[in-house]
């Protein structure tokens, strides 16, 4: 069943238009209606109910709480929205290297 495109913002409709609009839903769900999903569709279903990640080298993770400048932090979140990354891998990233720079 597809939605239909309603002529006009529900919160513009007279009461017997909204009637008319929502009426779909006045049905209850009825599981002969439904379909299997398909192999595209399970796999986007498997995901969303995935749950996140460990951290990633397998070990334990601790939330910290710190404090950063606003610019630094929006510059931080501007570079893993570019690299397609979190920004708490990216801060992980960032540490690793500093630490394997002073040889730690």
């Amino acid at each position: 069943m597809t939605r239909k495109r309603t002529p006009k913002p529900y919160w513009e409709m007279t009461t017997a238009e909204l009637r008319e609009a929502t009426k779909q839903f006045d049905e209850e769900f009825v599981a002969e209606k439904s379909r299997p999903l398909t192999p595209e569709e399970e796999a986007l279903w498997e995901r969303a109910k995935a749950k996140l990640p460990s951290a990633e080298d397998g070990q334990n993770e601790q939330t910290v709480a710190i404090r950063l400048n606003k610019v630094l932090l929006d510059r931080c979140t501007a570079l893993a929205k570019k690299k397609r990354l979190s920004r708490d891998v990216l801060v992980a990233r960032g540490l690793r290297a500093l630490l394997a720079a002073e040889g730690e």
